[in-house]
């Protein structure tokens, strides 16, 4: 998109010989103009952190629930939903989105298929909540069996930047061992030092550190630097746990004359009513003040609406703990009560484990009036690399703590005297 840069990158191509014809001059994203090539290897540097604002109008066609480009949007390789995963992360970072143009380049129908190395810093690996694009686009690449490795690079690699960066490499033809399964590479300690800094940059790979990486990759074992992972470890479902609203009904003097000042006729005449059958004394059943007022109205054959009940809850009612939880039907199935949504909460649980067993060890022991919400379960996938290389590093002892506070105090023993005997502080 910029101008500048195209320039150089033709001129570049021209000086070694290559086509700068191949080099055009747009968006990827609004205007792929390599739309119906297919290559064996694909390699990619894209920018962090840059927004992508001024391609969305032409991925979305104006409507932002229609992604009309094919590119980034994609069936649920899972066959769990029958909604298409949308790969578009925020609009605020699109290296993302180079990547999927480039899995939508890989050859389909050769024996070889294609690879991919593509660079990123480290919020393409967890950044996103389950359902939102970042998590989608992994999810698709994931659940595709395509990732192959992660290796994390040393810092201060580039010239303008010092932030964490990791090398992607992906393929539609992994070898059997890989098959389904993720390996994680630890780079970090591979670099060889700059004489001079360049800007940002002060180390390099050499041929020895790029050979030791390689060969790291290649032995696919698990040692220090290299954990390997099924593909299943990165996902999860995040659950949403509903309890039950519990409301305490008073209604005082002051409530009612409160109600009679916003209230229509009809219900503050209901309202009265009710105060007749409670008086001021608090009720921690919900239920029973509904069927209560239900006799009443039967028997004196006045009307309740369905509506009628929320104008007289919001200003008789609150919440309480110690109340009954309210009942929002009763069916041949059971009783199903209305949840609260201050209440409300999430749970990230592993694919690898089952729903009803994780909410029974981590839930249920310390809320057991909860339940899951099974319409807004979610996949998710995340990557905390450095997670699984975190090292523990053990606390100073209090006696080595102690001995340098001891050393220190030596070092600066009769330091305020000589500068006294100097002249005085500011002399």
């Amino acid at each position: 998109m910029n101008a500048e840069t195209f320039a150089i990158c033709q001129s570049d191509m021209l000086i070694k010989g290559r086509d700068p014809a191949n080099i055009k001059f747009g968006s990827t994203f609004s205007r792929d103009q390599f739309r119906d090539m297919e290559f064996d290897f694909m390699l990619a540097n894209p920018p962090y952190g840059k927004s992508w604002k001024t391609d969305q109008d032409a991925l979305f066609e104006g409507n932002k629930k229609y992604i009309s480009d094919r590119r980034f949007s994609a069936p649920d390789p899972s066959g769990e939903s029958r909604q298409p995963l949308a790969l578009i992360p925020r609009v605020s970072d699109g290296q993302l989105l180079f990547q999927v143009n480039l899995l939508s380049k890989m050859k389909r129908e050769t024996k070889l298929g294609s690879r991919i190395a593509i660079v990123h810093n480290g919020s393409a690996l967890f950044t996103g909540d389950a359902g939102q694009g970042e998590s989608n686009i992994r999810q698709w690449i994931i659940e595709n069996d395509w990732l192959e490795a992660i290796i994390g690079l040393p810092l201060d690699m580039f010239y303008n930047t010092g932030i964490a960066t990791y090398i992607w490499v992906l393929s539609n033809r992994k070898p059997a061992r890989r098959r389904g399964k993720v390996q994680l590479i630890d780079a970090t300690r591979h670099y060889s030092k700059l004489r001079k800094n360049l800007g940002k940059k002060n180390c390099e790979l050499s041929t020895a550190d790029m050979r030791a990486i390689t060969d790291l990759f290649l032995t696919f074992e698990e040692t220090a630097e290299s954990k390997i992972f099924d593909n299943a470890a990165f996902g999860y479902r995040k659950i949403t746990l509903e309890r039950p609203l519990r409301l305490r009904t008073q209604m005082t003097l002051e409530r009612m004359a409160s109600f009679r000042a916003t209230a229509e006729p009809r219900l503050v005449e209901m309202a009265s009513r009710l105060y007749a059958i409670l008086g001021d004394a608090p009720h921690h059943d919900w239920n029973e003040v509904r069927r209560l007022l239900e006799v009443d109205a039967k028997a004196q054959f006045y009307p309740i609406r369905k509506t009628d009940l929320k104008p007289l809850r919001d200003v008789f009612t609150e919440r309480d703990e110690a109340a009954a939880p309210v009942v929002e039907s009763v069916t041949r199935s059971g009783v199903t009560y209305e949840p609260d949504p201050e209440l409300r909460d999430t749970e990230n649980v592993p694919l690898k484990e089952r729903i009803e067993d994780y909410v029974a060890r981590e839930v249920l022991p310390y809320v057991p009036d909860a339940w899951i919400n099974a319409e807004k379960t979610v996949k998710g996938y995340e990557i905390s690399f450095t997670r699984y290389f975190y090292q523990y590093q053990p606390l100073r002892s209090l006696e080595e703590i102690t001995a340098d506070i001891l050393t220190l105090e030596k070092e600066t023993e009769g330091l305020l005297h000589s500068i006294v005997a100097d002249g005085g502080v500011g002399q």
